[in-house]
């Protein structure tokens, strides 16, 4: 495996550079071009949970023989729209360079935890708004983890807050946010999961955006487990934070896979 680092901007603002991390499988003659999975860690637009939804993520995708990417994007105090710029420009990076990194690039995915769920969403939602219908921007599919969505009862506020600068849940900015309000025709078929016991990001986020796929006829497949707090990550018990929570497997990344395998024809 290969591991590089690409900053994303030249210059940076209020002294941050957004910048990928690509882990690239070793290159096999005459194979087929691989997916690329590009992971946004959570942590609530204020910092970023690389060692817990970062790496470790994208070496088990890697596992599954899939090339993988970890996305460092601006927080707080920078605010919205620049993480999503960032996530654009991420994923324009990938596909024009996806042939040098044996990816296929009409099999990019957009992976988000928590607060970077609710970028992966924003991206998957307003890519073509924000990229002046330049789809270079538009990631083939979604996959989120217990994914801030809502700006509305359910909301995190804290990560909104963090996010927009803006306390006042009825602005236009926390309205433009909302993302189960803004699926469209283009939003890319979507992965989600949740447990039914999140205290934080209640499960309701994932439950209003299936809603919303639905009514645009977007494919979406959902996975509510019925035990288990925020912040799971992988769900093994190799991990203390999710140490003796499961009476049984909560295999999101295999289920995601198949997903994945089955979206594509792999």
């Amino acid at each position: 495996m290969k591991i590089e680092k690409h900053l994303l901007r030249d210059e940076a603002i209020q002294g941050f550079v957004p910048s990928v991390t690509i882990y690239l499988l070793d290159k096999v003659e005459n194979a087929p071009l691989r997916p690329m999975v590009m992971i946004i860690p959570g942590g609530g637009y204020v910092n970023k949970a690389e060692n817990w939804e970062g790496e470790r993520i994208a070496i088990e995708y890697n596992r599954a023989g899939f090339n993988a990417a970890v996305l460092d994007y601006s927080v707080y105090p920078i605010h919205h729209p620049q993480p999503l710029l960032d996530a654009m420009a991420a994923i324009a990076f990938i596909r024009k360079n996806a042939i040098s990194f044996q990816s296929d690039p009409e099999k990019i995915i957009v992976l988000g935890f928590s607060a970077g769920g609710h970028l992966a969403a924003t991206l998957s939602n307003l890519w073509s708004e924000y990229g002046e219908g330049d789809r270079i921007y538009r990631p083939d599919a979604a996959i989120l983890c217990y994914p801030v969505i809502t700006t509305g009862e359910f909301t995190h506020k804290f990560s909104i807050c963090a996010l927009t600068g803006n306390e006042d849940e009825n602005s236009e900015v926390w309205r433009e946010l909302s993302m189960e309000n803004r699926v469209n025709d283009s939003t890319p078929p979507t992965f989600l999961w949740h447990t039914a016991e999140d205290t934080i990001v209640p499960v309701e986020n994932s439950l209003m955006y299936a809603s919303a796929l639905r009514r645009h006829n977007i494919p979406f497949e959902l996975h509510v487990f019925p035990k288990g707090d925020h912040g799971l990550s992988l769900c093994t018990e190799e991990l203390p934070r999710t140490r003796s929570v499961f009476s049984r497997s909560y295999n999101w990344i295999e289920l995601s896979i198949d997903w994945i395998t089955q979206l594509f024809s792999l």
